[in-house]
């Protein structure tokens, strides 16, 4: 066996039995570590599986988290780390699932770098990943002074004259909201609008200037925008962008596994996560469109709250057997 790092080792000396998990969990975010401390708190076999690369990496600081507020995303990651040490059923492993057999009860799953293991339940934590911003600029600003959600930044931007980059009914849902924060932005939709004759005069009514020129570049220095320049020569002065990110799941897995994924791409669940495979839950991002840490931490807690319940009803009624 290979790259098992239990977080604690010498209270856990049995590595190989670490191997045979109640629940591996996949993914090392919020979701999937604040379900290590719940089940390591229930005294269950949990190995949580994590590549180290979170979407949150670029974001300099995480907002709305309770006694957390503003804290660095890798700091939050390191305090959740050490705090899983003081449950010796709980190990931390940084390395990719790479397959995952069988089903309820008996799952076997691979790893990139070949560890094997085995686990009755599965939780895929893995969230979302961006696609290439194929803006010139974006890429340099994002998670300095470009956002894609209010509830994280808005504050912090708030009564400031932005850019909005979205379009249809992303836009729709997007304008109304950030309208809450500050009144001062205009919409570049870089390229065809895909509003209704109504959405943009809803626009207009609001004072809010539409521009469907696909965008040249945005202008920045050492993170933090100063404005966005349009293919028609339009330079629209801000301080900050909010925009819709184009998304990917974490993981393919729960695809091949038979999960259900919904219209908008995300994994269908009943309300503590339970996916539409029996053993399979799934927390976090990748399961709701509301992506702040501490949503995922809470799905978190009560995937792995209901995941227990079910291991410990199947224990009870193996007793009777």
């Amino acid at each position: 066996m290979k790259n098992l790092e239990n977080v604690d080792a010498a209270a856990n000396a049995d590595v190989a039995d670490a191997a045979n998990a109640d629940v591996v969990i996949i993914g090392g975010g919020p979701a999937g570590l604040n379900a290590g401390l719940m089940l390591g708190r229930a005294r269950k076999r949990a190995i949580v599986i994590d590549a180290g690369r979170p979407r949150n990496a670029v974001t300099r600081e995480a907002h709305g988290f309770l006694t957390r507020d503003g804290i660095a995303p890798f700091e939050l990651r390191r305090i959740a780390i050490e705090q899983l040490g003081a449950y010796p059923s709980v190990s931390h492993v940084e390395d990719t699932v790479v397959s995952v057999t069988g089903e309820d009860g008996a799952f076997m799953l691979e790893t990139a770098s070949g560890l094997k293991l085995t686990s009755k339940k599965l939780l895929f934590a893995a969230g979302m990943k961006d696609l290439r911003l194929d803006i010139p600029g974006l890429a340099e600003v994002y998670g300095k002074s470009a956002f894609v959600c209010p509830y994280c930044d808005g504050w912090e931007l708030r009564d400031q004259p932005l850019v909005v980059i979205s379009r249809g009914a992303a836009l729709m849902h997007l304008a109304p909201l950030l309208y809450g924060w500050t009144k001062q932005f205009a919409v570049c939709t870089n390229g065809p609008d895909e509003l209704t004759a109504a959405e943009r005069e809803e626009l207009r009514a609001h004072d809010i200037p539409l521009f469907a020129a696909p965008i040249h570049e945005i202008s920045s220095n050492e993170g933090m925008v100063n404005h966005v320049k349009l293919m028609d020569g339009t330079e629209l002065l801000c301080t900050g962008i909010f925009f819709r990110p184009e998304l990917a799941p974490g993981t393919d897995l729960p695809h091949t596994l038979g999960c259900r994924i919904s219209e908008q791409g995300i994994l269908e669940v009943g309300e503590s996560g339970q996916t539409s495979v029996p053993g399979i839950y799934a927390a976090g991002d990748a399961a709701t469109m509301m992506h702040q840490s501490i949503a995922a931490a809470a799905s978190g807690a009560l995937a792995a709250a209901a995941l227990n319940g079910e291991l410990n009803r199947e224990a009870w009624k193996a007793g009777l057997a």
